[in-house]
């Protein structure tokens, strides 16, 4: 998933696009030997050049031979369609439990000392200057923090030698490789390049308060790592049907899917690249130009990106905002009052043991 972009918009939370593109790394061809004829030479099997590979991905190790069947496709499938209602149940029950965490620590505030809030606080201490960062950051950008923390851990896993194997095989995704479904999610928090990690992180953290201001936190999370899936699971169906397999890894899928979402949400917004910041457009027709590019680079199969799990990703945040969070967030209303009432009857339960 290589298609990095970073965009800002004029307006209450400005953004900044561009594009980067991944560089080929190309291979000389060997000299003839003097000593031999050219006949020769061209009858002796010698093995081609290595394929050109992109330099933002290691290079692979050696695969099997042979074409995988189409039936493994259905496994990654039923993944998909598991992971994603998990991850929105899970974000209903989220939110349900943190809203009644606020409703506790406002009363416990309520009743306070008042002393305690109006006492100073210490110069140079260091968790007070952390505490004062980390208050002054939006909602959106405290809440892709851990998600940044989580590429940047796994990016270091790259640098391990030990863990080269591991690393190409769950946080790979190919479906010619061994595994096939953890490395839809895990994969998405992987990145071999600093530049690479390092674009793609920035495009998170601008557009974090826009698109947390639009879905709330826990809806964000829940929409993100189930982009990541469903974007894996697309280039998986192109990759089988077009027959080339070679190993994908980056966030590209899920990020699309939130540039999607805020540019049909907000399709007015003017964006700019960030290097030539005089001209303007729309998000409207940043998006479309976006499919368009991903569109033809699927049909004209360009190996520079991922594009099946570009389209994969924006398509889906496309048809989120505009019919999925009717569908999906807004009717999780018999789920949150199942999980309110197991958790009634167990602390009534709880509440009984303790009064006698």
């Amino acid at each position: 998933m290589a298609w990095r972009c970073w965009a800002r918009a004029w307006g209450p939370r400005p953004h900044r696009l561009t594009v980067l593109l991944e560089q080929r790394q190309g291979f000389r061809r060997a000299r003839a030997r003097p000593e031999e004829p050219p006949a020769a030479a061209a009858a002796e099997a010698r093995p081609g050049p290595p394929p050109p590979r992109r330099s933002l991905c290691p290079p692979p190790p050696p695969t099997r031979a042979g074409r995988p069947s189409p039936r493994r496709l259905v496994k990654p499938l039923l993944f998909a369609v598991g992971f994603t209602g998990s991850a929105f149940g899970s974000a209903a029950i989220w939110q349900y439990e943190s809203l009644k965490s606020r409703v506790q620590t406002y009363f416990e505030e309520a009743r306070a000392d008042w002393l305690d809030k109006i006492r100073p606080q210490k110069r140079g201490d260091f968790r007070k200057q952390v505490n004062s960062w980390w208050n002054n950051l939006t909602e959106g950008q405290r809440t892709v923090t851990g998600i940044i923390a989580a590429n940047v851990f796994v990016f270091c896993l790259w640098r391990l030698p030990g863990m080269r194997r591991i690393m190409f095989t769950y946080f790979t995704s190919d479906p010619s490789s061994r595994a096939l479904c953890s490395p839809m999610l895990l994969s998405t928090f992987s990145h071999f390049s600093l530049f690479h990690m390092a674009a793609n992180m920035y495009v998170l953290w601008s557009f974090s308060s826009s698109i947390v201001s639009l879905l709330g936190c826990e809806q964000f999370i829940a929409v993100y790592l189930s982009a990541g899936v469903i974007s894996t699971f697309v280039s998986y169906v192109a990759k089988m049907a077009t027959g080339r397999f070679e190993p994908s890894l980056g966030a590209s899928g899920a990020i699309m899917t939130v540039l999607a979402a805020v540019c049909t949400k907000m399709p007015e917004a003017k964006l700019a690249i960030i290097f030539l910041p005089m001209f303007t457009f729309t998000a409207g027709n940043a998006l479309k130009a976006i499919i368009a590019f991903d569109t033809a680079g699927l049909a004209l199969g360009w190996r520079l990106f991922d594009h099946a799990a570009h389209l994969g990703g924006a398509l889906f945040g496309m048809w989120y905002v505009t019919y999925g969070h009717e569908l999906i967030w807004k009717n999780r209303e018999p789920l949150v009052k199942a999980w309110h009432e197991m958790r009634t009857k167990t602390t009534g339960k709880g509440g009984g043991g303790r009064s006698n």
